[in-house]
């Protein structure tokens, strides 16, 4: 077997479940693994990341429903905003955002604030009640809509944004880890699919890493289920600690490359 493709299934499946607990695919992480370790070509990446996200969102999906935690309306409302965001950021990433360069300052741009905040909100939380801290309707959907064009950009499916704002709010984990998990799936399958269908209309590789992303996929699958099997037994703090610092320290290394 290639050894990209035993990395890759390694890489999803200890990504994957660091990450589910907090609600997040791992995508944003693999990303830069993909970039630098496995040499997938940009754009191409972002397809392949939203791939992986396909693949690897059931585990945890069906984990989290067989406990009931998909219970309510959080996941519906994240999924109908952010579906048709994550479609235009695909169109914007293949036409406006090809080169590698560009690609360094956007994923350092994403990385820094997203750890910083993660950090911040762990060591000093906001102090609300946890019945009264999701965000008004008109909020949600701004809110996921923007989230949905980044992500498409991106190739997270946008839940790894989702999660740190929502959970800034007060919300507790318990309710945010499934929503994010549920958009960050269906936002990353309209946005594979969005990416095959632009592929015909670009020169460059626009196309995922089939291979690649099934095998990171199939770890995540993997390690989804093991991540939200063992969200009650994880210390909060320190997972979403560890995320902040991974997210800011990736950022601060594609910020680096970007501008040497």
């Amino acid at each position: 077997m290639d050894w990209a493709i035993c990395a890759g299934l390694a890489a999803g499946l200890l990504i994957s479940t660091v990450t589910t607990p907090v609600g997040v695919s791992g995508a944003v992480f693999l990303l830069p693994v993909q970039l630098s370790v496995l040499g997938v070509p940009s754009p191409a990446v972002t397809p392949t990341n939203l791939l992986f996200n396909v693949v690897a969102g059931p585990g945890a999906l069906w984990r989290y429903r067989r406990d009931g935690a998909l219970r309510g309306g959080l996941a519906r409302r994240l999924v109908l905003w952010t579906l048709p965001g994550v479609i235009a950021g695909a169109a914007v990433r293949v036409f406006a955002l090809p080169g590698p360069d560009v690609f360094r300052v956007l994923v350092a741009a994403l990385l820094l604030p997203l750890g910083a905040w993660l950090c911040l909100r762990t060591l000093r939380p906001a102090r609300q009640r946890f019945d009264t801290a999701e965000p008004s309707a008109p909020a949600l959907a701004a809110l996921a809509l923007t989230v949905g064009v980044v992500g498409g950009i991106y190739g997270i499916g946008g839940g790894s944004l989702l999660g740190p704002v929502l959970a800034a709010r007060g919300m507790p984990m318990a309710r945010i880890a499934p929503a994010t998990l549920a958009a960050t799936f269906t936002t990353s399958a309209a946005g594979a699919a969005a990416y095959a269908v632009l592929a015909l209309a670009s020169s460059g590789p626009v196309a995922p890493d089939w291979w690649l992303g099934l095998a990171c996929g199939l770890g995540g699958l993997i390690g989804g289920y093991l991540g939200a099997k063992l969200q009650p037994c994880l210390p909060e703090t320190v997972l979403r600690l560890l995320l902040g610092i991974l997210a800011a320290a990736l950022g601060a290394l594609y910020a680096a490359q970007a501008v040497s």
